[in-house]
């Protein structure tokens, strides 16, 4: 497996592990009350942190475990890379359009910050996704 594909792994598990820690932690607090009355910003802020740090020692981690000679990504690396890329990031253009909108309607920011959240959640996943099968099923570039 090339490194960039197991990064791609690493990105795609840990996006879902993140968010899914972050929601039950919300839902925990709530415990019956209305979500936009749960205190968000840390759980959000820790949950992002907490990924971007465990995102460096698994990285250093299977970097170890499985030493490789260093190989600098070749075109077809690039390519599914950058491909990714585009695939994940509509994703980030909806979070950001609904998070326009929300704001433009007074929405409370409770949910403005969490469709942020979930579009970047969603694109990672995405992108990872698009990224881990471009591997496995072959990459034709456009």
């Amino acid at each position: 497996m090339a490194s960039e594909e197991r990064n791609a792994w690493q990105f795609g598990i840990l996006a879902i592990v993140a968010y899914t820690v972050y929601v039950a932690v919300i839902l925990g607090r709530a415990a019956g009350a209305p979500l936009v009355e749960v205190e968000f910003a840390w759980p959000m802020i820790w949950t992002i942190l907490g990924s971007i740090a465990a995102s460096i020692v698994i990285a250093i981690l299977l970097g170890t475990l499985f030493p490789r000679t260093v190989q600098k990504p070749d075109v077809r690396d690039k390519q599914i890379g950058r491909f990714g890329d585009h695939v994940g990031q509509g994703f980030v253009i909806a979070g950001a359009l609904a998070a326009m909108l929300m704001a433009i309607a007074d929405w409370d920011r409770f949910w403005i910050a969490n469709v942020i959240y979930l579009g970047f959640v969603l694109s990672a996943v995405l992108s990872s996704v698009a990224k881990i099968v471009a591997y496995r099923k072959g990459f034709q570039p456009w």
